[in-house]
């Protein structure tokens, strides 16, 4: 018999976050612990075989085996590229992240 191991899955929104604590077979693929955990019962939005996981702020691919203690974390798609959003703020003078950024002296 195989032993079970704690993990969590964890999804949020900017309405709502839920971490579901479950148990599954050391070794089970992410997606596969994803849909033990009936998280989609919250989110029914989630798709499971597209969505983009990581453990600990870190991707991981259908390969990973899950340890104990694991935290999975969906991933929802980005709204826009964070690239494109970095040239419009330069287009538009305004300070960067990093400091500098023109200001509009009068």
């Amino acid at each position: 018999m195989s032993a079970r191991i704690g993990i969590e899955v964890a999804y949020a929104t900017p309405q709502k976050q839920i971490v579901v604590d479950c148990e599954v077979e050391a070794g089970t693929a992410p997606r596969d612990a994803v849909r033990a955990s009936g998280i989609v019962e919250h989110f029914p939005e989630i798709d499971i075989d597209r969505c983009d996981l990581g453990v600990f702020g870190k991707a991981v691919d259908d390969n990973y085996r899950l340890n104990p203690g694991d935290r999975i974390e969906i991933y929802r798609p980005l709204l826009a590229d964070p690239k494109e959003i970095r040239r419009q703020r330069a287009a538009r003078g305004l300070a960067t992240k990093k400091g500098g950024g023109a200001v509009n002296p009068e």
